[in-house]
């Protein structure tokens, strides 16, 4: 069988279709981990209120943090942050990771290790991967 021009064209256009879906797919993942990225390093530098900027906005205005929370996160320092596992659901546009963190409280010199999951959403009007689990509780309850 012969391939015509426009047969030819069709198939070429058809494989610059995946090719782009696959780049925009790659794209969206290169955006996440750089998303995560920054929230790793706003946390381990104590930097809470920037990690802030990188909650989903809907998630933040549900959940505000007090002043006194925010001064509850200056007294600890931050010693390790270890990513213990990652899952993420491309299609779906979600990701989960769970987090170990070293936590020292500043006042008592305390150390302890906190379990958290970070959950990502793909947001498509955005253009960007959120946070949807808030900061992580430090505390863990107390």
């Amino acid at each position: 069988m012969r391939l015509t021009k426009p047969m030819l064209l069709a198939v070429l256009a058809l494989l610059l279709a995946f090719a782009g879906d696959a780049l925009a797919r790659r794209g969206k993942m290169d955006l996440l981990q750089a998303n995560q990225y920054a929230w790793s390093g706003a946390i381990r530098w104590g930097d809470f209120e920037g990690a802030m900027g990188m909650i989903e906005p809907g998630y933040r205005e549900a959940h505000p943090v007090s002043d006194l929370e925010l001064k509850r996160y200056e007294q600890v320092q931050i010693t390790a942050y270890r990513e213990r596992s990652s899952s993420a659901d491309k299609k779906g546009g979600v990701a989960l990771r769970d987090i170990e963190i070293g936590v020292v409280n500043r006042h008592t010199q305390a150390e302890r290790t906190v379990r958290y999951r970070e959950e990502w959403r793909w947001d498509e009007a955005t253009k960007n991967w959120w946070l949807i689990t808030g900061l992580p509780d430090l505390w863990e309850g107390e």
